[in-house]
């Protein structure tokens, strides 16, 4: 299908750091019309002063993605590009996950992802051409324990998009999924605040400071295979505007060969291998 029209918005959520960030720089460089939306719209001051629009835009509230997209459409008609951004990353013990914690996972990461595109396809229908980006991961493709949560709803992202993309092509609607490996953003930080505290009673305590320190160690900028950020963004700009991209993009080495060393593996030796690098016994090394 044909590349996106650069006077068409570009709608981005989850724009207050991190690869939404990067995004919106990239295709507001580029001369396209870039929408770079926050839950706090403070914190687009930055994209605000390259001349990105910025707008308020919670994926979790239904009231927010209905008025951010009527507004996106009465100024500038139809959404062109799409990219599905917002992201929550929860990582803990299943059994230590509150249901609350549970629902702003898939509430961010799967409703909202799929309510954003439910709002912006009628606008894509019309124009008859448009672009839907999932930011998907690896996770949707490998499970590793400890991130329990977060792979469950990676999962679903994938089983969206391989039920809506063929669902949207005959209305010249693209849709195209990113599944990076690990990569340096500030998401790393926020993992290892979402891992629950359970008080020094947990017979988790041991194993969720590993949990921790092991995704310190796998989302470092030294450690093999992770990923600088740019990298991953200019994919994603990529992904928006080729004519003819791929259904998915697997970015960095775990990505392209993690889901193949899984299979080859089978799950005895991985939930050893694991289990090695995230005990509960002992402090991880």
């Amino acid at each position: 299908m044909a590349a996106p029209n650069r006077t068409s918005p570009v709608l981005i959520t989850g724009c207050s750091s991190g690869l939404g960030r990067a995004t919106a720089e990239l295709f507001r460089e580029a001369g396209y019309l870039t929408v770079a939306t926050a839950r706090d719209v403070s914190r687009l001051t930055p994209l605000a002063a390259l001349g990105c629009e910025t707008l308020r835009l919670d994926v979790t509230d239904e009231t927010s993605c209905q008025a951010a997209v009527a507004e996106i459409e009465a100024r500038h008609g139809p959404v062109g590009v799409l990219i599905n951004n917002a992201g929550y990353g929860q990582y803990g013990p299943l059994e230590e996950i509150s249901p609350e914690a549970l629902r702003r996972a898939f509430d961010t990461n799967v409703f909202g992802l799929l309510r954003m595109s439910q709002l912006v396809l009628p606008g894509m229908r019309q124009a008859q051409r448009g672009r839907i980006v999932n930011i998907s991961s690896l996770a949707g493709r490998v499970t590793a324990q400890g991130g329990g949560v977060y792979h469950m709803t990676k999962y679903a992202v994938e089983a969206i998009a391989d039920a809506m993309r063929p669902e949207v092509r005959p209305f010249g609607v693209d849709l195209v999924s990113i599944l990076p490996g690990p990569f340096v953003s500030p998401y790393r930080d926020k993992v290892i605040a979402s891992i629950p505290d359970t008080g020094p009673d947990s017979p988790y305590r041991i194993y969720k400071r590993n949990i921790g320190t092991y995704m310190l160690h796998f989302l470092d900028a030294s450690t093999f295979g992770t990923m600088p950020l740019q990298k991953v963004a200019r994919l994603v700009f990529h992904a928006a505007t080729t004519a003819r991209p791929r259904t998915r993009y697997n970015i960095g080495f775990w990505a392209k060969f993690g889901p193949v060393g899984r299979f080859l593996a089978g799950d005895r030796i991985v939930d050893w291998w694991m289990s090695r690098e995230i005990p509960h016994d002992h402090p991880r090394s």
